[in-house]
């Protein structure tokens, strides 16, 4: 994928954006597309029989941002996608999407919102540009435009010289960069995708993650990123929604998580410049001496950074600042020093083991096409 970081330009051109007309879709006690929230949820549920997909779920999605959907398989995340898109009615509770609601106004949130399901599928007689040719025409997007903006997309996704091939002679990573091509035909407001980087080589997420975080910084998109590989969403995205058995257990900051579904315990990583001989004896005692450190771990290895641990309840702010004090009035080498944050591993492995409601379907029945999701008026599926 060669799409150099200049290649999506901050500013939308003229007539880019399709008119969406008032629909009785958008009712009070919602924001408006003009609000800072492009996706919000109330008590959002959907039951299949006695099994609960989607359990009272409350969601909000800003502008500007990439929020991750972390969950396993069967957590629920595929069928509050479906709701979004209006693919599938709630049991109950209610959805706002760029300020309509999808359940009564789905064609006109399809037009709004580009989505890229899990397993993408398209036309295999076709190239990868007809293949967007068709999307456009599904959007009634002026050709003139379409043509630019296939062009566009194709170079972006790092797909222009294998524009021309057919679709059925492309590898799954291939398609998976088609995919987010085709949901950014249409210039969309709001970007839902499900596990975008699904056989993608390593050098080529980076780049995916890469455009997705410009499109968020440069043009304003939000983006609803549903994925099961914690370190992807960790390094993209500005909050996380963490879901287990139909529940969304927690969201936020990852700082907000850590708080949240931390050990309680915070950690300073030091850097020490020792001199040849000095054993550290000295260091370590001043910096256990300090008051909330519990224990002081000179690492395996000399030049490795040693860690602080602070008891629980203590105060970091405090306890840093103690340290810095100790360092200087001991005369201490200090290199670096450093908060360390817990990973999203140690986050979601703590906020799953908490008790949660019994486990929701995980089958794949009801996931649409990409075309039938992708279509403003035009039902339609694409060869699977």
């Amino acid at each position: 994928m060669s799409a150099s970081p200049g290649r999506i330009a901050p500013k939308k051109r003229p007539g880019r954006r399709l008119a969406a007309a008032p629909v009785e879709g958008a009712r009070s006690g919602f924001e408006a597309e003009s609000d800072s929230t492009r996706i919000r949820t109330r008590g959002l549920t959907k039951n299949y029989d006695d099994l609960v997909a989607v359990d009272h779920l409350d969601l909000d999605v800003h502008a500007g941002e990439i929020f991750g959907l972390l969950g396993q398989n069967g957590a629920g995340k595929t069928t509050t996608i479906l709701m979004l898109l209006g693919l599938t009615e709630p049991t109950s509770g209610s959805a706002r999407v760029v300020g309509l609601d999808p359940a009564r106004a789905p064609l006109q949130v399809k037009r709004r919102v580009g989505y890229m399901p899990d397993s993408v599928g398209f036309y295999g007689d076709l190239s990868g540009r007809e293949n967007l040719r068709y999307t456009a025409r599904l959007n009634r997007i002026p050709r003139e435009l379409a043509e630019t903006t296939i062009e566009e997309v194709l170079e972006q996704v790092g797909l222009a010289s294998r524009a021309e091939d057919k679709t059925d002679t492309y590898s799954r990573g291939m398609l998976q960069r088609l995919g987010i091509a085709d949901a950014l035909v249409k210039d969309p407001d709001v970007l839902i995708l499900d596990e975008p980087t699904t056989a993608i080589d390593p050098l080529g997420v980076v780049e995916v993650l890469d455009l997705l975080r410009r499109l968020v910084d440069e043009r304003g998109m939000s983006i609803l990123l549903s994925s099961h590989l914690l370190n992807q969403v960790q390094s993209v995205c500005d909050r996380i929604g963490i879901f287990a058995s139909g529940r969304l257990i927690g969201q936020g900051t990852m700082a907000q998580l850590a708080q949240r579904f931390g050990d309680g315990r915070h950690q300073l990583e030091i850097g020490l410049d020792l001199a040849g001989g000095d054993d550290g004896s000295r260091a370590r005692a001043a910096l256990a001496a300090v008051p909330g450190v519990v224990s002081v771990d000179d690492g395996a290895r000399a030049g490795d950074p040693w860690v602080v641990t602070m008891a629980p309840g203590a105060d970091p702010i405090a306890v840093r600042s103690e340290v810095l004090r100790v360092v200087a009035s001991e005369g201490l080498p200090l290199a670096s020093i450093r908060a360390v944050v817990p990973s999203l591993e140690d986050i979601y492995r703590r906020a799953v083991a908490r008790p949660t409601v019994a486990s929701a379907p995980s089958g794949s029945a009801g996931i649409p096409t990409r075309a039938a999701a992708s279509a403003g008026d035009v039902p339609a599926a694409r060869h699977e």
